[in-house]
């Protein structure tokens, strides 16, 4: 958890969410907030670089809850209502952790994530 906070510290849109160190924790989600205006990718294409790497990311809280069924059906326009939700179920993922993800694995994966950061824009082009 501290690896990855302090590697991608350094990529601007990107924000691990943290944990209150007061507590007992075990780190067991690595989950990242990705702004794609800032950081020149978004969600979907990282998690699409990452798993071309085969680098097991996944999109987190998505779909949302009111997404699925019985609420889909019993609120269809609950979406109107939840636009933070909306916003989040497109913007987090959560990245690998675990005791098969070593300091070089991690090291590996931020610095796959710093270089999609970097040429969002070109790889976008090349996928489309």
């Amino acid at each position: 958890y501290q690896q990855y906070r302090q590697e991608l510290s350094v990529i601007p849109g990107l924000t691990v969410t943290t944990y209150n160190e007061s507590e007992a924790c075990n780190y067991q989600y690595i989950i990242v907030e990705i702004d794609p205006a800032a950081a020149g990718i978004d969600r979907d294409l990282l998690v699409r670089v990452l798993h071309a790497e085969n680098v097991l990311a996944r999109r987190y809280f998505y779909p949302g809850c009111h997404q699925m069924e019985p609420y889909r059906s019993l609120f269809p326009h609950a979406g109107l209502l939840l636009t933070r939700t909306e916003n989040l179920t497109q913007r987090v993922v959560s990245l690998p952790n675990g005791t098969a993800v070593d300091a070089d694995a991690i090291q590996g994966i931020c610095a796959l994530i710093r270089l999609a950061a970097t040429h969002g824009a070109a790889i976008r082009r090349a996928l489309e």
